[in-house]
């Protein structure tokens, strides 16, 4: 994890030399809320993969792409209902290192191989959300990594 609060450091120290005691207090709490860290897994780093698992900023987590690997790396088979499920599986997993739950994510960014598969990957997808469904965007993609049928990014807000 790397954490990099120079911004809110430089917005508190403003804050204090041009303000009074309330509104520094407030210019430091807004720099606390741009703060940013990235995340990457061992996995991720161990295999030099040009990206993080997820980046916070302030209250928002934007968890990157995913598609239907199991713990191997290796992509499911099945074809569409199982790639989705996995992927689903694993959205679920990075939301779960950072405490958070499916219930928290409110925009999702679905990328199909095929977007005759569009229903069939939905039919998977609604499982995983109970309480609210987040905003969604989703287009037919010309090759997946890893020849996947579809790849999925996450954005979710903590408490």
């Amino acid at each position: 994890m790397l954490r990099f609060g120079v911004l809110a450091f430089a917005l508190a120290l403003t804050g204090c030399a041009e303000n009074g005691g309330e509104a520094a207090a407030e210019t430091a709490a807004q720099a606390a809320a741009l703060e940013v860290e990235y995340f990457r897994s061992e996995s991720t780093a161990g295999r030099n993969l040009p990206f993080s698992d997820a980046v916070r900023v302030g209250r928002m987590l934007y968890v990157s792409g995913q598609i239907g690997t199991d713990s191997t790396g290796a992509l499911v088979t099945g074809g569409i209902g199982p790639e989705t499920r996995q992927t689903m599986e694993n959205i679920r997993a990075e939301l779960e290192r950072h405490g958070l739950t499916m219930d928290n994510v409110v925009k999702c960014l679905a990328m199909v191989a095929d977007i005759s598969e569009w229903g069939a990957m939905n039919e998977v997808y609604r499982t995983y959300f109970t309480k609210n469904l987040p905003s969604r965007s989703a287009f037919g993609a010309n090759g997946l990594a890893l020849g996947a049928r579809i790849e999925l990014e996450c954005w979710a807000v903590f408490p």
